[in-house]
């Protein structure tokens, strides 16, 4: 008797897929502003068949804080950064082409879609309206609900063998989240459903994720905590 060694059949949506990743002056999704930002293509095997990069001045001072996390100071942004206009509106038109034909990942959707929103906004731009996403940690919570251990991009990274060797760097962020949502993919057949089904049951799934926490926050001596609901964006 042979012994084959089967790869799981893979999702048709998780075959190309574009990934997003952003990094910004802060965590308030209202007032960041962004500092880099990289978007890529990943074919069938997790490979970079498309690649764009932006360094952006964000027309703000960079927190030292900020910068410790990713690297880029204000000095750095200023000297060789692209204005925050052109950039925000390139980086928009650049997610809404690939949407109208592949999902778009982004690894806890609502923090790199709302500031990518209220930056449009701020400068007058159309935000973009994504159509189908995925959010890797969306749907790790979902299909394996009780793991213990913290679920960020790098521990997750390590759980399903997806390489990530500099971490808080907007190219190798993307790279990894959309690789997640590739295995996360293979692993849970449940995940095998049309790609606009799944984006509305991501929708549903982080909102009781978020009301789940926000119940656990209150039963441990914090009263007042609210859930922050909204996915793929929140404004």
């Amino acid at each position: 008797m042979l012994d084959f060694d089967f790869e799981p059949e893979a999702p048709s949506w998780s075959k190309q897929v574009a990934a997003f990743d952003l990094e910004t002056t802060g965590l308030d999704l209202k007032t960041a502003r962004i500092v880099t930002a990289c978007v890529v293509v990943l074919g069938p095997t997790g490979e970079v068949q498309e690649h764009r990069e932006w360094l952006v001045n964000p027309g703000i001072e960079i927190p030292q804080a900020a910068s410790d996390v990713h690297g880029v100071t204000t000095e750095v942004a200023v000297k060789g950064g692209m204005d925050p206009l052109t950039a925000v509106s390139e980086i928009g038109q650049e997610l809404k082409r690939l949407n109208a034909t592949m999902p778009l990942v982004a690894f806890n959707a609502p923090y790199d879609f709302t500031i990518l929103a209220n930056e449009a906004i701020r400068y007058q731009l159309e935000p973009l309206e994504p159509q189908t996403v995925l959010d890797p940690l969306v749907l790790d919570r979902k299909v394996d609900k009780f793991r213990k251990g913290k679920r960020n991009l790098v521990m997750m990274s390590e759980h399903y063998g997806v390489e990530l060797t500099d971490a808080h760097n907007s190219t190798a962020d993307a790279i990894a989240a959309g690789k997640l949502a590739q295995q996360i993919a293979k692993r849970f057949a449940e995940l095998d459903i049309p790609i606009e089904k799944l984006h509305e049951a991501q929708s549903q799934w982080s909102d009781e994720q978020s009301e789940s926490f926000a119940k656990f926050m209150r039963q441990q001596n914090r009263p007042d905590f609210q859930a922050e609901l909204g996915w793929p964006k929140r404004l």
